[in-house]
């Protein structure tokens, strides 16, 4: 074989090798958006799944009855305003402690306008999660000699607010009575409340990891 096959040769074999190795990162790139779609699926049907599941194992109400006071945490003002105002109307309670860092006080004017008197709200503005929520409420309710509390959040968070209460406070009896969901689930899935939904199923197991909270549920 002369030099000139040896070269035809050899430039065959290098177009080979660039033709398979072309094949192969296709082959690769295609394995890679397969994989990503079914992943993508997947998270997007547990995510649906997670929102229609929510109603039951992430909130938790019970039946209305006279208490001695109505805990509202900040975090989602306005529809926990609006719950806790509707609840004092139906005279279940005397007093509201409006708790949560950022929007205490502007939860506490919302009810004022709506016809609460100032004396019978009291705020709690250093909290800045659901455990100091309960922690930091606990505190200013021990004085007050309450037996039987309510806690008023958003309906997805009122089983890991509940338990925090519960724990951090035994010596009341605590009940809950969440702002009910006002949205479809479909909605749900394409606004920020699905997402906080979402966060809700890693946030209950590592508080009560974290803070060993009770479930009397």
């Amino acid at each position: 074989m002369n030099d000139r096959d040896q070269n035809i040769g050899a430039t065959a074999a290098r177009a080979r090798i660039a033709r398979m190795t072309s094949q192969t990162a296709t082959s690769r790139r295609w394995y890679i958006t397969g994989g990503v779609c079914v992943v993508a699926t997947l998270l997007a049907g547990f995510y649906v799944l997670a929102l229609i599941a929510s109603d039951e194992l992430l909130a938790v109400g019970d039946p209305l009855a006279k208490t001695d006071i109505i805990v509202v945490l900040g975090g989602d003002g306005p529809p926990r305003a609006a719950r806790a105002v509707e609840l004092w109307r139906e005279g279940l309670a005397p007093r509201i402690l409006v708790s949560g860092r950022g929007d205490c006080l502007s939860i506490r004017d919302a009810m004022m306008a709506q016809g609460i008197g100032a004396g019978a709200i009291s705020v709690e503005c250093q909290s800045a999660n659901t455990w100091e929520n309960a922690e930091f409420s606990a505190r200013l309710l021990k004085p007050m000699n309450i037996h039987r509390g309510a806690v008023v959040t958003s309906w997805f968070h009122s089983r890991r607010a509940f338990d925090c209460f519960a724990t951090a406070a035994k010596e009341i009896t605590w009940v809950s009575w969440p702002a009910e969901r006002s949205m479809s689930y479909r909605k749900l899935i394409f606004n920020q409340t699905g997402l906080q939904i979402a966060k809700e199923y890693l946030k209950l197991p590592l508080y009560k990891l974290w803070f060993f909270l009770a479930d009397p549920l």
